[in-house]
């Protein structure tokens, strides 16, 4: 029973860590928390198991499509729902168009795919029991994620001119840089994060329009705890809420393992309000 716990609580832990650096993805060259990431995560379950499933492609070349597919859907994002807003001056608008966004993708998903659970295919069949592919796919995309968005942001030109971006985007448009397209790249390479997250994790979530909602707060809740920006922390944090919420579900089950996190969640933030591994914002006066 601890195994299967490990086991289930790691897989859910990595999915909510790619939904954590989705939000953070985007976040960094836009300082807009877009409400559309869950959702980027719902889609990469549904196009998965469309791809792979119903027009039977192969695995790597579904994926590929898939990650195109919600790569496209995070541009339409920044065109719709976020350019407009930084050009308001009440710029907390982003809370309301990026939540139309969502409902709004939620509802065609509804509409055009089923409003019940689909089925996702299998996509190795590899393992058995703990070692099942659905529990460990999660945690390796997870991790080969952010190797590669740390090798992006470190030692890549474009990865560091989204780190100037986002330390102080007046200076880097002094500079030169292109906001703009590196806002539209941030938010592209946001979708394929998030669709990544749902298709490494269909097997677990299935294909399923409602999933949207679910990813889109569980995922923030890495966030707040690791620290807004901080993917780092947004991994151990999503690793955490897994492993809590799967115990829970085992201690007390039901609407009991949600409450049990909304708890914790609380606790931690009375605690430390910037997140475990966030740092106190600071202004100059």
């Amino acid at each position: 029973m601890l195994a299967s716990i490990l086991a289930s609580g790691l897989a859910v832990g990595a999915v909510y860590a790619l939904i954590g650096i989705t939000y953070n993805t985007m976040y960094l060259t836009s300082r807009v928390m877009s409400f559309t990431a869950g959702q980027l995560g719902m889609l990469g379950g549904v196009f998965g198991s469309l791809f792979v499933l119903r027009l039977g492609l192969p695995v790597l070349p579904g994926l590929l499509a898939t990650l195109l597919a919600c790569a496209l859907v995070g541009v339409v994002t920044e065109v719709v729902a976020v350019r407009p807003v930084l050009k308001s001056l009440d710029q907390h608008l982003y809370v309301l168009s990026t939540l139309a966004v969502a409902l709004l993708i939620q509802h065609a998903t509804a509409l055009e795919w089923s409003t019940e659970p689909q089925p996702f295919p299998r996509l190795l069949g590899l393992g058995a029991g703990i070692w099942d592919e659905k529990y460990w796919l999660p945690v390796a995309a997870c991790i080969a994620t952010i190797i590669g968005l740390e090798y992006l942001y470190r030692r890549t030109l474009v990865g560091r001119a989204f780190v100037a971006i986002a330390e102080d985007n007046f200076a880097a448009r002094a500079l030169g840089l292109p906001e703009r397209n590196l806002r539209i790249a941030s938010y592209a390479l946001a979708g394929a994060v998030g669709a990544l997250a749902g298709f490494a994790g269909g097997q677990l979530l299935l294909a399923f329009f409602a999933n949207g909602p679910l990813l889109n707060f569980y995922g923030f809740i890495p966030v707040a705890l690791g620290g807004l920006g901080n993917n780092r922390g947004a991994v151990i944090g999503g690793f955490l809420l897994g492993l809590f919420q799967q115990a829970a579900n085992f201690m007390v089950g039901g609407i009991f393992s949600s409450v049990a996190v909304f708890t914790l969640f609380i606790i931690v933030l009375l605690i430390r309000p910037q997140g475990m591994f966030g740092a106190p914002a600071a202004r100059r006066v």
